[in-house]
């Protein structure tokens, strides 16, 4: 439990046990639940937390409360890392109220079987207003950022956005890192694909005197808001964040690696900046980040099965499912008998808006032999 202002209290917890986040996402310095307090007239809570955490959570809340009874539970996600001590709560506490939008409601039974929430239910829309005394909320849609019954909360008193899963990251709360990597990897991984939504957000959050943010994953957002909205307009726009090249490479037997890394030496004598990562090996969503950051991607690939090497096919399929636009893309393939790979590839990028594909496509056969470093510098060139 921590005092974040005179009324408001932060009584979430920190997952430092878990391994995957969403059961995909390596979290090594885990992962923050956070929930809020505010007390005035009424008490309200802000979200919960995952079932695993609970009892840390409840042990929060009730030193928070101080002898208090909640009057209002206000979901805005029902994801079950913020619902999932849904029921253990009401059951605590039964006379108080959950308010969330239909939405929400609606998915309530698909997690809790035979939770009856009769009575207990206070439905809110666009633009609702929850008064507490001094301090009101105001809630303001936000579908897919990033499942269709997502809200917001904004307090107008001490001009607080609690700002549901926007504005997240990943790690603890005791991590001390640099909010950008990982919240860019937390936003376009999981946020990605709605960047259209995420602009409509930004839009009714412009209109608003916003001095903190409050998210329900990592820290409290009290200073320089302007450059975390300027990151997510950024990512939600699909503009590069930085100019340089990112290299996504595959590699059977390390001749393919070679070809990438001699690309990597070479642009980077000419002075450009240059990010490379083993799709095998390397963190996959740091991977499709990267792809993300930058404003020209290189893919390198073996031909396997008469196709791309398959995690270059799953790499692709992500960006893909993320929106992948406005880049420049170039190829790499590598073949013993017969080369298909680049071929596949491009055939799977075609349709990606706004994509420029950056020639020569490099052929190797094999290994890289002297003749190939034309090649290999051709496309140091067009790349630059």
């Amino acid at each position: 439990m921590k005092e974040l202002t005179q009324n408001i209290f932060y009584i979430g917890v920190d997952d430092n046990d878990i391994d995957l986040f969403e059961g995909q996402y390596v979290v090594p310095n885990g992962i923050s639940y956070n929930s809020y307090l505010i007390k005035d007239d009424k008490v309200a809570i802000m979200d919960t937390v995952d079932e695993r955490k609970a009892d840390a959570w409840l042990s929060n809340l009730e030193e928070a409360l101080d002898g208090r009874i909640p009057d209002y539970l206000v979901l805005l996600h029902m994801e079950p890392d913020h619902t999932g001590s849904l029921k253990t709560f009401l059951e605590k506490y039964p006379s108080a109220k959950v308010v969330s939008n239909q939405k929400l409601f609606n998915m309530i039974p698909q997690f809790f079987e035979g939770l009856d929430l009769t009575g207990r239910q206070v439905v809110v829309n666009e633009g609702d207003d929850l008064n507490l005394g001094d301090h009101t909320l105001r809630f303001i849609m936000a579908p897919m950022v990033h499942w269709p019954e997502v809200m917001m909360a904004f307090e107008g008193k001490e001009k607080i956005l609690f700002s549901a899963d926007a504005f997240g990251k990943f790690g603890s709360l005791t991590t001390e890192e640099d909010w950008a990597c990982e919240a860019r990897r937390y936003y376009i991984n999981i946020v990605g694909k709605y960047g259209a939504q995420v602009q409509a957000l930004l839009k009714k959050a412009s209109t608003l005197d916003i001095q903190k943010i409050y998210p329900l994953h990592g820290p409290m957002l009290t200073e320089n808001l302007p450059y975390y909205i300027g990151k997510y307009d950024i990512w939600s726009s699909y503009r590069p964040e930085d100019k340089g090249v990112f290299i996504a490479y595959a590699s059977i037997y390390g001749h393919t690696k070679v070809v990438a890394e001699k690309l990597k030496e070479l642009l980077e004598e000419k002075g450009i900046k240059v990010a490379i990562a083993d799709l095998a090996r390397e963190d996959f969503a740091e991977c499709v980040e990267d792809a993300f950051r930058y404003d020209r991607l290189v893919i390198a690939s073996p031909t396997y099965d008469g196709d791309m090497f398959p995690v270059v096919e799953n790499f692709i399929k992500h960006l893909k499912a993320k929106n992948y636009q406005g880049r420049k893309v170039a190829f790499i393939e590598n073949g013993s008998w017969a080369p298909m790979a680049a071929k596949k590839m491009r055939a799977e990028m075609e349709g990606l808006k706004d994509i420029t594909f950056v020639e020569p496509v490099i052929t190797i056969k094999s290994a890289i032999k002297q003749a190939d470093l034309a090649q290999v510098k051709a496309l140091a060139e067009a790349l630059a």
